[in-house]
């Protein structure tokens, strides 16, 4: 039987409070509605139904209330969801937060329109991430490897260069085992217009646009389209991945801007609030949109994940990273004391890490040697880190030979290995022979992580010994 709209529109409105409006004497209302909204101006806008109770609805307004007469102001509940169209068309086009063109394009020709809301992946229906991407950045592909399947945060700052290591991982990404098709879909939350532009000038400038699905929500759109655009852009990288068997890297960039609209919202509920003054929901949110990456047996196409936030005061037991970290996979964490230095991208290895980085590193996936390299690389380095504390309390003159080879490798890992350009691609390859170059300073006997018959193999003495 057909639902009669006219009959589902109220002049009701009892309040508006920042993002929400109080509707009384409605029926039939449903969690998660559609709502269309008419100021008495004639200007449309567009809601979602947060709470519905007997003759009661709380809706989240998406472009704000203002303009909206609390007695002249006509609510329609459209009796639908919130959906996103989607189609393969959007590879190489940009959206704005809630899934509309903003590059001049036409309208999405829909092939389907399918429900932002969804659903983590059943646990027993998952499989286990596997395959290495190579993203063309040492410090990640070398030390905290990308699985195809994970969720792999950034743990960035104020002020850090995360949105050009965002955009430079969105051009260089790529699954090197297999010839299928490749895209990212990337969504900024709350972005300035700068920001903005810096995103779309770099991915039409290199190219990188031809696949890539953008959605971009700034920083004077109204706080509560942050909250759908994560959804919209997991939608659409469900849709090419189960559709389309294509392997999709999503990236979220700024996640602290999305809790912020989070917290914003439950203010303005008058909820109680939780850690901090966020909403004792926050992990539950987080958890849906992190838990749709993955892979799923029987299905060819798998969906990456890359969450960056920018850590409030650099401290990393926020809410938002501490909850972020008991979800996903591990963390690359940005220091602020390489940023300072001038090196990029200014990722710091020691407290970075990939739980699943062994699922997707060694023979026919990147080489043999990675593990070993990796764990040597690793501990020189944190050595190396410990013989700066200890220079800053007896001075290098107390330091033994053994010491300060140590000391000279941390200086040599960050000039060589982290510090690479932003437009630099470096293969698998090339970063863990760079590697080996960075061991070979060290004396031999001093690579103990790595097997004997690895080092015959790889390290540059043997290697150019073999060429004379």
């Amino acid at each position: 039987m057909a639902v009669d709209i006219s009959a589902r529109e109220y002049t009701t409105i009892r309040e508006a409070a920042g993002p929400l409006i109080v509707v009384e004497g409605v029926e039939g209302i449903s969690y998660g509605e559609v709502v269309k909204i008419v100021t008495p101006s004639g200007e449309e806008k567009t809601g979602q139904v947060l709470e519905a109770s007997k003759g009661l609805a709380v809706v989240q307004v998406f472009e704000g209330t203002s303009g909206i007469d609390t007695s002249k102001t006509r609510v329609r509940f459209t009796g639908d969801i919130m959906r996103i169209s989607v189609s393969q068309d959007m590879v190489g086009r940009f959206f704005d937060g809630l899934g509309r063109p903003i590059d001049g394009g036409p309208e999405v020709i829909p092939e389907d329109r399918l429900s932002v809301i969804g659903a983590a992946i059943n646990p027993t229906a998952r499989d286990y991430p596997r395959e290495f991407i190579q993203t063309g950045i040492s410090t990640i592909d070398g030390m905290n490897t990308l699985v195809r399947g994970q969720k792999l945060p950034i743990f960035s700052g104020a002020g850090m260069p995360h949105n050009a290591l965002a955009a430079q991982i969105a051009r260089q990404a790529k699954v090197l085992t297999t010839g299928e098709p490749f895209s990212v879909v990337f969504a900024a939350m709350g972005i300035t217009h700068e920001e903005a532009s810096f995103f779309m000038r770099d991915f039409e400038r290199t190219g990188a646009i031809e696949r890539i699905v953008a959605f971009l929500n700034l920083a004077d759109d109204p706080a509560i389209e942050r909250v759908i655009t994560p959804r919209m852009a997991l939608t659409t990288a469900e849709f090419l991945a189960y559709e389309y068997d294509m392997h999709i890297l999503v990236i979220l960039t700024d996640m602290t801007n999305y809790c912020e609209a989070l917290r914003e919202i439950s203010a303005a509920r008058e909820e109680v609030p939780g850690r901090r003054g966020y909403p004792g929901y926050m992990y539950t949110d987080l958890s849906m949109n992190y838990e749709r990456a993955g892979r799923i047996r029987g299905r060819k196409g798998t969906i990456t994940q890359i969450p960056i936030l920018s850590m409030p005061d650099d401290d990393i037991t926020h809410p938002i990273p501490d909850l972020t970290g008991y979800i996903t996979e591990g963390q690359f964490v940005l220091s602020r004391d390489l940023h300072r230095r001038g090196i990029y991208p200014p990722v710091d290895v020691l407290p970075s890490l990939s739980r699943l980085m062994d699922e997707g590193i060694g023979p026919e996936r990147t080489r043999e040697d990675h593990a070993g390299v990796s764990n040597q690389l690793y501990a020189g380095y944190a050595e190396g880190r410990d013989m700066r504390d200890l220079v800053a309390v007896v001075g290098e003159e107390a330091l033994t030979s053994r010491d300060r080879k140590y000391l000279e490798f941390a200086d040599e890992f960050e000039k060589r290995f982290v510090t690479q350009s932003r437009n630099e691609d470096r293969s698998i390859e090339e970063t863990l022979n760079l590697g080996w170059d960075l061991l070979a300073t060290l004396p031999e006997g001093e690579l103990k992580r790595i097997d004997e018959h690895i080092i015959k193999k790889y390290h540059p003495k043997y290697r150019k010994a073999r060429l004379k």
